[in-house]
């Protein structure tokens, strides 16, 4: 590193010791804002100045140090590795300025003749630093005494490590690295954990806002705890997540595209669940059922059917229990948590490409950061539809891509809305049913369908351009009626 070689630098070629001070300063405002120009804004420096001083120390240490992500400026593992030092030098410097003597009076009177100093200086007012509470360590001290709680330690402790590293407040806390957070996962995941970790652990994730990284950390947790394969060399061509909320109450139209999907020779994997507590919570195995697709019992028995049929759906409950518990937590907290995440990329049966939902775009570059950190090279997120991958056709489609490991996104634009179509007589159930057999026409609901088969060929490589595959879920679609006609 360019820190290391200084030293055989010519004099005039050489940072300065105050020169780096200030670059040390810059990176403990960068570290806490996480944004150039917020961290400009904090020490009232103009952007292009605090981008200057960004890459100088990107120079001096030979690494990027921050990268780019929807959530603003990620730190690298090595600049992680700088938070707690560079915080203490911040703070101490912060410190010594708040130590200086009262000001003179402005407007001294006239001289008395007992003008002159004291025999006795007294020392400046006694203080602690501004940073600590009475009996806190200083930030190295706090690292210092996490350090101390060895990898081989219990697991509660080793999750107490963990809490400890990201909730403790400004200058003490950090992000968990992949390994920190698989391991904090997977002690939650065996049943080792107290109740309060887990709550705290996840509170914490979910104010901050978790990293790649650190969902990274859960997703490999998750994958070794359902005994997942490896991505590409499993059964399934596609992964299909969907986890709905029970607040969603329109028919589970994606169902009927991964039928189509299934039928044109790919083998579609669907995992997920629809709440827990909901009236409808046994919707997807019903609709699965209904629709000619096995429920599974376990990740075994999908592998099988996914072998006979070419299609499976893998409740939640019997791919993993204790993630289903954890999940039901949104009924304690009344938020998200991290896990839910994570969940949509454990990919169980390792195939060679997903086919997500995330309609936020900042959790759309999130959940491409976590792939290409997973090392998964094909991947297709619809950007309108949350929870489950279910193309909305009269609103512009983002679809966020990875093809062979790079990014290769498209947007499909709006189509004209259709007059909808009237129900009469038929519960939403029958409805549903009934667009699939042709007893019931349906525009809006025929062309959700299509355009979601379309995104599921494309994601699968069957081409490269979505009209093409619109025009293939068309034939697939024609194709099924002309099998149920005979």
């Amino acid at each position: 590193m360019k820190v290391q070689a200084q030293a055989s630098l010519p004099p005039h070629e050489r940072q300065t010791d105050m020169g780096r001070l200030r670059l040390l300063l810059a990176l403990d405002t960068l570290l806490r804002e996480n944004s150039v120009s917020r961290a400009a804004a904090s020490v009232g420096l103009q952007p292009s100045a605090m981008s200057r001083l960004l890459s100088q120390l990107r120079e001096e240490y030979g690494d990027p140090l921050f990268l780019r992500t929807g959530h603003g400026l990620r730190p690298t593992p090595f600049a992680e590795t700088l938070r707690l030092r560079v915080r203490a030098l911040a703070a101490e410097t912060e410190a010594l300025f708040e130590r200086t003597g009262p000001a003179t009076a402005a407007n001294p009177q006239e001289p008395s003749g007992w003008e002159g100093a004291g025999l006795i200086a007294a020392p400046p007012l006694a203080v602690r630093p501004s940073l600590m509470l009475d009996g806190e360590p200083t930030p190295e001290a706090f690292a210092a005494k996490l350090a101390r709680i060895g990898d081989d330690a219990a697991p509660q402790r080793r999750l107490a490590r963990s809490i400890a590293t990201i909730g403790t407040g400004a200058g003490r806390s950090r992000p968990l690295s992949e390994a920190e957070a698989e391991d904090a996962l997977t002690i939650i995941l065996a049943g080792e954990a107290d109740p309060v970790q887990i709550g705290a652990l996840m509170a914490a994730l979910q104010y901050r806002g978790a990293t790649a990284v650190e969902i990274a950390g859960f997703v490999r947790a998750i994958r070794r705890h359902v005994g997942a394969v490896a991505a590409g060399s499993g059964a399934a061509d596609l992964d299909w997540p969907c986890y709905l909320s029970p607040k969603l109450k329109t028919a589970p139209w994606f169902l009927h595209a991964a039928r189509l999907v299934a039928r044109a020779g790919y083998r579609v994997m669907l995992h997920g669940h629809y709440g827990q507590e909901s009236a409808e919570r046994g919707k997807l195995e019903i609709a699965a059922a209904r629709n000619g697709i096995t429920v599974c019992a376990s990740l075994e028995d999908a592998n099988a059917v996914l072998a006979r049929t070419g299609i499976a759906y893998l409740p939640l409950p019997a791919l993993s229990p204790q993630i289903f518990r954890l999940l039901g937590l949104y009924g304690l907290m009344e938020m998200r948590i991290p896990l839910g995440s994570a969940v949509h990329l454990i990919n169980p049966l390792g195939a060679r490409t997903s086919l997500l939902g995330v309609a936020n775009s900042a959790a759309r570059t999130l959940s491409r950061d976590i792939a290409l950190l997973l090392g998964v090279k094909d991947l297709t997120i619809l950007g309108n539809t949350r929870d489950h991958a279910e193309f909305t056709p009269y609103r512009q489609t983002p679809l966020f891509r990875l093809v062979g490991g790079e990014p290769a996104d498209l947007v499909v634009p709006a189509l004209p809305t259709p007059p909808a179509e009237a129900r009469t007589g038929l519960s939403t159930r029958e409805y549903w049913e009934a667009v699939w057999t042709g007893a019931a026409r349906d525009e809006r609901a025929e062309t959700t369908i299509l355009t979601t088969t379309a995104a599921a060929l494309l994601s699968l490589g069957n081409t490269s351009d979505f009209e093409t595959a619109c025009e293939a879920a068309r034939a697939l679609w024609t194709g099924r009626s002309r099998q149920m006609a005979r």
